[in-house]
């Protein structure tokens, strides 16, 4: 069975995401996010237009009639942008409201529609229970990426230790990333190709936040000089 993430961790992570969120003005949410090119109003309507996705993807699965995530990656761009400017009270009520659909859809999951499988914009299909996973992750990472107090320290232990493991599995999968080894200093876990002569140390939250391109990797040991590939 595909693990299919608990709705009372996505609600707490999302109440989290909120309260920073609530602490935005209008001039805030129109300056820059982490992400290039996106102010924090991108970021958070984009985590509004994920949640409808996560709610449709879901549907498709319990009802059995295609719903699609997004019509096209072009229409999700275009939803981001046209939501972006909007005014901070409108940003939040937006993830508040959307997050909500999300919860509603997710409650009415019954235990086998989790392993049907349905198809994500980018084309590749998984179990239903992957758009669980993957709606924790988009709201921890992207809180991260509104740049107002949250940080990878932050993120879940357990959250952290199963993506980091997965982000590794991923770069392996890929021809343009390094061969690196890594190390936990705060777990001791030692993940990668085993390899690779290259070395890189530092907590796992640290290790992650760069991997994912949210770090400079200046808290690491033997990151200097790396490039890596943009993977999230």
């Amino acid at each position: 069975m595909t693990r299919v993430e608990p709705l009372a961790t996505i609600t707490a992570a999302t109440r989290a995401l909120l309260v920073t969120a609530a602490r935005l003005d209008d001039a805030a949410c129109r300056a820059p996010s982490l992400l290039p090119g996106w102010t924090r109003g991108h970021v958070l309507t984009h985590v509004a237009r994920n949640a409808d996705g996560g709610t449709r993807l879901l549907t498709w699965a319990r009802t059995g009639v295609e719903s699609y995530e997004y019509p096209s990656a072009e229409a999700r761009a275009a939803e981001i942008e046209e939501g972006a400017g909007r005014p901070a009270a409108a940003l939040v009520a937006d993830v508040r409201e959307s997050a909500r659909r999300f919860a509603d859809a997710y409650t009415l999951m019954p235990d086998e529609a989790w392993e049907r499988v349905v198809q994500w914009t980018s084309g590749v299909r998984h179990p239903a229970a992957r758009a669980s996973d993957a709606r924790l992750t988009e709201v921890l990472v992207h809180h991260v990426d509104l740049d107002a107090g949250f940080t990878p320290r932050d993120w879940p232990a357990d959250f952290t230790a199963r993506m980091l493991g997965s982000v590794v599995a991923s770069f392996a999968r890929r021809d343009d990333a390094p061969d690196l080894r890594l190390h936990a200093t705060d777990t001791g876990r030692d993940l990668g190709s085993g390899g690779g002569e290259h070395v890189v140390a530092g907590t796992e939250a640290s290790l992650l936040a760069w991997l994912m391109g949210r770090s400079s990797g200046a808290d690491l040991t033997g990151a200097e000089g790396i490039a890596l590939p943009f993977l999230y």
